[in-house]
């Protein structure tokens, strides 16, 4: 009888590369993909510790799993990722019918503990140390034609707000070798994109020394590297930190063509108070000259951010220091949101914790404000002919793409995922654009099987 599992991804990037990984290792075993919990013998919660409402999603969906569970008994329920590397358990405790809790360390030993689950009851595996990097093990990808590559895992900053360090621990690189022999593997498999993936990617290599060198591999040389690997033609890469984005770093973005042309460039706040507070490396005026030096260095560079409204004690004046900040930066996108206390972080006991709707309101004007500075942007392209890496069907129809800038374009018609084409922009909106093809410029390699991945 075929074993079926069902995976639901919570959280960012890291996540879903993470979650590619666990369906790797469950279908290396034999399992399939199910569309209904009651068709599964595996159910896993691959889970987000970022924000606070993740631990409701949680318990909630362990919740509508508990009868589930009592009519199968033989159904396996795994919470993996951040939370379950935070609460470790508190999560059996809560939900005493979770099989296994795995932690954001621990993936390669799933199917050890899916297997002593069912013989000696319920486990768990919180290591505090990665012994191997998810990109180690095998995957599963949706599409043939990106694939995330993790160069780093863990923080060694010490955000104020940021629950990170505590559930991914301290940076950890991968050696460079094992970068550049993964994408080359994922070059001849016909993958086109890659984006490399750290909690602050551009501090990769920092840690590691070279035998016999005394220079150590840095992320300006990463992109080099990778830029020389016949078949990639995108280079992504998330999340990085502004003061990091050095000089070098900057060259490297210029001078390869294969990186695009967009930055994540977090900003978090505009008041230098609330920077200061939050433990961030800067004030906003050094921001603003970071990026004006990267604008100039990349004519063209879509830039997106990330603004947390309602830190504690912010003041209506320290608000309005983070709008000027973005008139002035003019963004193409920001992730905004409400600052939510995570236990075990120094803010979560800071006073002056700013009342609900409060932040509600300022977090109203902040999103106005830059839905009209998106929309601006955006216009800038109307007209104007890009090229468009084609990801899929599009959500009413058609399909939909995204351009080297990271802006996604929704064409009419039915063109491959993997395909490269030319487009003319012909209206704008805020989170995406429409156009109209002009011509395929190439279209996605014929895929090769993947080469197995060494687990261990």
């Amino acid at each position: 009888m075929e074993r079926r599992y069902l995976l639901r991804t919570f959280g960012c990037q890291m996540n879903e590369h993470d979650s590619e990984r666990i369906a790797g290792l469950l279908e290396s075993d034999g399992y399939r993909a199910a569309d209904d919990p009651a068709e599964a013998e595996v159910v896993i919660f691959n889970t987000c510790a970022i924000r606070e409402n993740a631990d409701n999603r949680l318990y909630g969906n362990l919740g509508h799993l508990r009868p589930l569970k009592e009519r199968n008994p033989r159904l396996r329920i795994v919470v993996a990722g951040c939370l379950a590397q935070k609460d470790r358990g508190e999560i059996q405790a809560r939900a005493p019918w979770v099989d296994v809790v795995v932690g954001t360390h621990a993936l390669p030993a799933l199917l050890d503990l899916l297997r002593r689950a069912e013989r000696e009851g319920p486990q768990m595996d919180v290591r505090e140390y990665t012994e191997v990097f998810p990109s180690a093990l095998p995957a599963r990808r949706e599409v043939a034609h990106h694939a995330w590559v993790q160069v780093a895992v863990g923080c060694d900053n010490a955000c104020t707000f940021c629950i990170v360090p505590l559930v991914r621990g301290p940076q950890r690189s991968r050696p460079i070798g094992d970068v550049l022999a993964e994408v080359q593997g994922l070059a001849r498999q016909g993958v086109a994109e890659v984006t490399l993936l750290g909690q602050n990617v551009n501090t990769y290599g920092r840690d590691l020394s070279v035998p016999g060198s005394p220079a150590r591999p840095l992320f300006a040389d990463l992109l080099r590297a990778i830029d020389r690997i016949e078949g990639i033609r995108r280079v992504r890469f998330t999340s990085p930190h502004p003061h990091d984005f050095t000089p070098d770093v900057v060259e490297a973005m210029a001078e390869c063509p294969s990186v695009c042309e967009h930055i994540h460039f977090p900003l978090q706040s505009g008041s230098d108070r609330i920077l200061r507070a939050m433990r961030r490396s800067y004030r906003s005026g050094r921001y603003l000259e970071w990026l004006e030096r990267i604008r100039e260095a990349v004519p063209g560079i879509a830039v997106t951010t990330d603004v947390i409204v309602g830190f504690p004690g912010e003041t209506e004046d320290d608000f309005e220091a983070t709008l000027e900040v973005m008139r002035r930066a003019r963004f193409d996108q920001a992730y905004t949101f409400q600052y939510s206390p995570r236990p075990g972080t120094p803010a979560a006991q800071m006073a002056e914790q700013v009342p609900h709707d409060v932040v509600q309101e300022r977090f109203e004007r902040l999103v106005a404000l830059q839905e009209a500075i998106s929309l601006g942007r955006m216009r800038e392209l109307e007209g104007r002919s890009v090229e468009i890496l084609v990801e899929g069907v599009g959500r009413k129809g058609g399909v939909q793409g995204r351009t080297r800038t990271n802006k996604v374009v929704h064409l009419d018609g039915e063109i491959p995922p993997g395909t490269f084409l030319e487009a003319r922009i012909v209206a704008a909106h805020p989170h995406h654009l429409s156009g109209e093809l002009v011509r395929i410029t190439d279209r996605p390699q014929a895929r090769r099987e993947p080469e197995p991945a060494a687990v261990g």
